[in-house]
């Protein structure tokens, strides 16, 4: 039953079942045959029914739990995201040989011009205990020929209220094979317009960052139609890249 507890009487069948398998460990070197037979089946049907317990409870109980959402964003934010591919499973979680233009989620998208891919991609799960987001993605680039790699992300609702005033911050968690250097580009659809902003992350440790002040840009706040950015990464030949965490949010520049 859903919800049901474990009662004294659960705890002390549990308990004597525990002491009667001890006892059959203990006296497996001189039991009979048939007895040590019939032991290792019953044996086999139970563990079966652990490790499918075990499986389930381990996937329930590692934190961060799926679902969850928890975004550290700047004092005054009124807007925060993170990509459906960090926050929940995706199917299928890893992929050999990308292509050059490789949908992974509903809103990120790999792009590369290499004529022989040998670029892996693979969801996994993190379980560190400073890890807010429930997923990472495994992007491993073994040979490139190419001359770009990058993560395309939409930005959902972004353009709602977006004004001038607007600073955009993008923060990742990355651990890499070798150092890289990581861009951050900006780009704003108003009316016939494309408006990009170019930022290098900066590195402190495996926490990169990158802000954009839309206060520098020509941007028609009324006629504002969508954005999305691109995570690009430069020479990423021969290493993998592990991205723990991707998020964005945007908060108002104070008036002066």
């Amino acid at each position: 039953m859903a919800g049901r507890r474990d009662s004294f009487l659960d705890r002390l069948r549990h308990h004597r079942s525990l002491l009667s398998w001890a006892r059959a460990a203990k006296d497996a070197t001189t039991a009979d045959i048939a007895t040590l037979r019939a032991q290792r089946d019953r044996g086999r049907q139970l563990r079966r029914e652990i490790d499918r317990l075990l499986l389930e409870a381990q996937a329930r109980l590692t934190r961060p739990f799926i679902g969850e959402d928890v975004i550290q964003s700047p004092l005054g934010a009124d807007w925060a995201w993170r990509p459906e591919l960090w926050r929940g499973p995706i199917s299928p979680s890893g992929f050999a040989s990308a292509g050059n233009r490789m949908q992974l989620d509903e809103r990120t998208t790999l792009f590369h011009d290499c004529r022989d891919s040998e670029i892996t991609l693979r969801q996994v799960r993190n379980r560190r205990s400073d890890d807010l987001a429930p997923f990472g993605l495994l992007l491993d680039a073994l040979g490139f020929d190419g001359t770009f790699l990058s993560l395309a992300i939409d930005l959902p609702e972004l353009e709602e209220g977006l004004k001038r005033r607007h600073i955009l911050r993008f923060s990742t968690v990355i651990e890499t094979e070798r150092p890289v250097k990581i861009f951050g580009r900006l780009n704003i659809k108003h009316g016939p317009n494309t408006e990009q902003i170019l930022r290098e992350l900066s590195s402190e440790g495996s926490e990169r960052m990158a802000e954009f002040d839309l206060g520098d840009s020509p941007l028609q706040e009324n006629r504002v139609e969508g954005a999305w950015l691109d995570l690009i990464f430069e020479a990423p030949r021969m290493n993998a890249m592990l991205l723990r965490d991707v998020t964005l949010s945007r908060r108002l520049r104070a008036e002066l």
